[in-house]
């Protein structure tokens, strides 16, 4: 798991060598973020994301061709027995028009979630690790003067994850998915080689109800909000 962290932060960190590209940026954003699994109270923590995306190709609005674009997160709550830890990587193509106005696109992504142990009839229930392709579609509008100002809108359904046994876990049956989605909005402002920006983030995992889901511990509703800063190029 160390590994998994270290590589993504790498990875990200290596985002700051894009300057290149005005595409590129890196950044750290920190808030709170409120989960409620199943039929138990919401639980707030602090989290923190640490986020990077590097262009690999720059795009030409004129011929229409996107720009290709790499990155990755990983985000930290600040109570981890409670909260869930992530971990991410994307790509994907996002076009230009307008005179760089408007952009949108969508991101082929990977995301790994260790989700926290449960506690269930006095007894301690390690939920199994999620592991996650998601697709969502991106839609980022620019404007004001110089067009520093912008907002962002950013979601997709989830397809049914791949579920990965935590150490001290039981072999069990893997809950089946009955639906699931995220969705994410960000409004902020570039000053030019740096940006800050407001994220607020809503997802939801609803499992079927059967064994495999015992006492819907899988179900999660999950709410953040947060703001951060950042270095763009």
């Amino acid at each position: 798991m160390k590994s998994g962290y270290s590589a993504l932060l790498g990875f990200v960190l290596l985002s700051t060598l894009g300057a290149f590209s005005q595409e590129s940026s890196v950044g750290i954003d920190v808030g709170q973020v409120s989960d409620k699994f199943g039929t138990q109270s919401p639980i707030s923590s602090v989290q923190i994301n640490v986020n990077g995306k590097i262009a690999i190709l720059k795009g030409n609005s004129k011929e229409g061709a996107p720009a290709i674009v790499a990155g990755g997160e990983v985000r930290i709550p600040g109570n981890t027995n409670a909260h869930a830890k992530e971990y991410a990587i994307f790509g994907g193509p996002e076009f230009h028009v307008r005179q760089n106005s408007l952009v949108f696109g969508f991101h082929v992504q990977i995301r790994k979630i260790i989700l926290p142990t449960a506690f269930l009839n006095g007894q301690y229930f390690p939920r199994d690790t999620m592991e996650l392709l998601e697709l969502p579609a991106v839609l980022r509008y620019n404007f004001g003067p110089s067009k520093h100002a912008f907002i962002q809108a950013e979601g997709a359904p989830e397809f049914s994850p791949r579920f990965h046994i935590p150490a001290g876990g039981v072999l069990l049956p893997h809950p089946n998915l009955d639906h699931a989605y995220f969705v994410r909005g960000s409004a902020g402002y570039n000053f030019g080689h740096w940006y800050a920006r407001a994220t607020y983030e809503t997802r939801y995992f609803k499992f079927q109800s059967n064994p495999n889901n015992p006492s819907y511990l899988y179900n999660w509703r999950s709410n953040a909000i947060t703001g951060g800063i950042g270095l763009s190029f």
